[in-house]
């Protein structure tokens, strides 16, 4: 009965380990497209380029992600981008959260303190852009 009760433990602790795994958030935003309505997120090892409605940004470090899945990232972004594209980038932070599937984004400028969002993104969805076109770098 003993034994049958530590094999019986071990196999719960396997399991719950097993799972406590499976939804451990990584450790930087995961590369692929991020999608949502009138947003999308193109993410590579080197940064990411961010869509909000009709304006473009890019972030140049790669997006670290704390043990919550939060993050706050530096980077550029322009708010008058579309029609014309007068070509004005104002320094922003990109902050928000994420499980590694889900995310939610934050634009702010930091020299106008302006914000964009927060914007839901989910990660392999193409981003559904009804006015303003996205473009893949």
């Amino acid at each position: 009965m003993a034994q049958r009760l530590v094999v019986l433990s071990c196999l719960v602790a396997w399991l719950l380990a097993a799972c406590g795994d499976s939804a451990r958030i990584p450790d930087r935003l995961p590369a692929g497209t991020w999608g949502g309505d009138e947003a999308g997120m193109v993410v590579s090892a080197e940064g990411a380029h961010v869509h909000v409605r009709c304006t473009v940004g890019d972030i140049d470090p790669p997006i670290a992600l704390d043990p919550q899945g939060r993050f706050d990232a530096p980077g550029r972004h322009n708010v008058d981008a579309f029609p014309v594209n007068r070509g004005i980038l104002h320094p922003a932070r990109y902050s928000g959260s994420t499980d590694g599937r889900n995310l939610v984004l934050t634009v702010q400028l930091t020299d106008t303190g302006q914000t964009l969002g927060p914007v839901g993104l989910v990660l392999g969805l193409e981003p559904r852009m009804v006015n303003c076109p996205i473009c893949r770098r």
